[in-house]
């Protein structure tokens, strides 16, 4: 918190329940600066030099500068290096970010390599400067309370200044609702704003100017050939996974049965032959949901010790509630609440965790992305053929299981003729917003979601698009509030800036090669992983969420989404509601994604804006 105009801070005592209320984030040490017109603190988890001297906040030698920083700064020790003559007070990497600054200023931040939510105070120009890392994998929330500016990790401490406004911002309600999540810079609260992954901005009493550092829309298309790109892939991933494995605690690994993660373990592995890697998977009761098999088959490739979480309803129950108690965004990825009970358990060995996100996104991964190369194919039928493809498929029996062959040809061809950007966010969202009880708000917020993004105009143009939406705003808010809600440092070697740099010029054809997802990545692996774990079924962990709405959370489910309830509410459209229930209970349809989303609010609303919620 700081003003910006000079003034004396109006509530400078909320400093200490803000740090209580994001806590779980680094339970290790609180560190506080207070002035008459500044408030600084870090909830820290050690890392990286374990000793005092290295908790947060950071000064400037002339005290000019205050420094707080979540996260890690993989390149600090070469930064060390060149800036030789500056009294360090310890071996943190977060310190290394000062003398950086004060020789370059917020330019500077560009040469940071990490994943990073920091601010800067510069007391002779009050200015305050806030950056994050280029995915987003640190979050970073502000608000703006007159000549006041408070910032936080999450959204939460920021609620505890009774200035802020529970007002909920209905762009952002109907964004979250279409796609699960929340895209940047909005939140569902009208006065919190994120800040944008990869931008820093600096704040003054005169304005703020954002700058983006990271765009991915400014990466040339290489014509570097397959045969020389597979060994340069290989030096750069075994490059980021050595920077991501320092620490001064132990370091484990979440292990699902895909590629990715089995990636990461085989080169942790050889990098530390010497150290037992700690590997975790989770399992569940139905087998389209467990990756419990191919994780464990990977676990024995590589030779890790290798721990599974089984999961159940009543689990899954369980940690429902501590994300709903602790999350104060809406988000409607169920596969939160098994990465919340891997990394409880993760925590008890380690420290720290690698995963495998940001290998989809950036090597072309989904198969959404097979989907828009059949698109050309299906639009060129005649109309008639067209028509009785659908009326074919509308026939399919509704399964329950996970992405299901049915699921699937139902959702394609329901969007095969939307424009690229509205039929791709359309297959990974949830639809829900066609709840809402105002159409006009609806077609307003899509209106702004497709003017705020760029429309891809190709298949890296699809994937720079998920790079910019789902994985900030959906994948890497699970990731990081999942884990740090145990304590536990998630980091995604994918997401690594050398590694991000090189897949952003990749050509398409190095990516999706006719009906072989990420080709070069698999291509790159064969020097680590057996073809067998190379070409395994893609999953993703996910949660049987669709029979888990019919039964265990049945009585919930009619509790939040019960019609006079929607109607006191008025954002939502009653009968459209009980339309969507009715058919998925009657398995006419699988709604469990529309669905749970409008649960999630629900939830959310009562925790977090309950004088909206009755």
């Amino acid at each position: 918190m700081t003003s910006l105009r000079g003034r004396a801070l109006r509530s400078p005592g909320l400093l200490a329940a803000m740090g209580q209320s994001i806590r779980h984030r680094g339970p290790d040490s609180s560190g506080v600066f207070q002035s008459p017109t500044l408030g600084m603190g870090c909830e820290r988890l050690r890392v990286i030099d374990l000793r005092k001297c290295a908790d947060q906040p950071f000064c400037s030698p002339d005290q000019r500068y205050r420094l707080v920083c979540n996260g890690e700064i993989y390149n600090a020790k070469a930064l060390r290096k060149r800036f030789s003559h500056y009294p360090f007070r310890s071996r943190s990497d977060v310190e290394a970010i000062l003398p950086l600054y004060l020789e370059e200023g917020p330019e500077g931040l560009r040469e940071l390599d990490g994943m990073f939510g920091l601010a800067i105070w510069d007391e002779a120009s009050r200015a305050l400067t806030l950056a994050r890392d280029r995915a987003g994998e640190k979050p970073l929330f502000y608000t703006r309370i007159g000549d006041e500016l408070w910032f936080a990790s999450e959204a939460q401490a920021l609620l505890l200044n009774p200035a802020v406004s529970r007002e909920l911002d209905k762009t952002a309600v109907c964004q979250y609702l279409a796609l699960g999540y929340v895209p940047e810079p909005r939140t569902a609260f009208r006065d919190i704003h994120k800040l944008e992954s990869g931008t820093f901005g600096q704040f003054t009493d005169g304005g703020v100017s954002l700058s983006r550092y990271w765009d991915p829309e400014t990466f040339e298309c290489s014509t570097e050939p397959a045969n020389l790109a597979i060994p340069r892939l290989r030096e750069l991933l075994e490059a980021a996974v050595r920077k991501q494995m320092v620490a001064d605690v132990p370091v484990g690994i979440f292990l699902s049965g895909g590629i990715d993660s089995a990636l990461v373990a085989a080169i942790a592995a050889k990098e530390k032959p010497d150290v037992a890697t700690h590997t975790f998977t989770a399992r569940f009761a139905d087998a389209s949901y467990d990756e419990g098999p191919s994780a464990a088959a990977a676990a024995g490739l590589v030779g890790t010790n290798h721990h599974e979480i089984v999961i159940d309803e009543k689990a899954l129950a369980e940690a429902h509630q501590a994300v709903t108690d602790c999350l104060a965004e809406p988000l409607a990825d169920p596969a939160i609440l098994p990465t919340y009970l891997l990394a409880k358990e993760a925590r008890k060995h380690v420290t720290v965790v690698l995963s495998g996100e940001g290998a989809d996104e950036l090597f072309g991964g989904y198969p959404t992305y097979l989907g828009h190369s059949l698109v050309p194919w299906v639009q060129a039928l005649p109309h008639t053929a067209r028509r009785t493809l659908q009326a074919a498929v509308s026939l399919l029996p509704c399964s329950r299981g996970k992405v299901s062959i049915e699921f699937l040809l139902k959702r394609f061809l329901a969007d095969v003729e939307r424009p690229v950007a509205e039929r791709h966010l359309s297959w990974f969202g949830t639809n829900a917003h066609h709840t809402l009880a105002s159409p006009e708000i609806s077609t307003a917020a899509m209106a702004d979601l497709w003017n705020t993004k760029s429309a891809p105009q190709c298949m890296n143009g699809v994937m720079r698009l998920d790079y910019r939406t789902y994985l900030p705003d959906g994948l890497l808010v699970k990731n990081d509030r999942a884990t740090m809600m145990s304590s536990l440092e998630a980091r995604a070697p994918f997401l690594d800036r050398d590694v991000s740099a090189f897949a952003m010029a990749l050509p398409e054809d190095q990516k999706v090669r006719r009906l072989t997802t990420k080709w070069l990545l698999k291509q790159a692996a064969s020097k680590w992983l057996p073809q067998s774990a190379i070409h395994r079924r893609k999953r993703g962990l996910s949660v049987p969420i669709a029979a888990w709405l019919d039964r265990g959370l049945r009585p919930e489910v009619d509790r939040l989404l019960a019609t006079d309830r929607l109607g006191r509410q008025e954002l939502f459209d009653p009968l459209r509601v009980q339309q969507l229930l009715a058919e998925h209970r009657s398995e006419k349809a699988n709604h469990a994604k529309a669905l749970w989303a409008l649960v999630v609010f629900q939830y959310w609303l009562e925790r977090w804006a309950p004088d909206r919620a009755h």
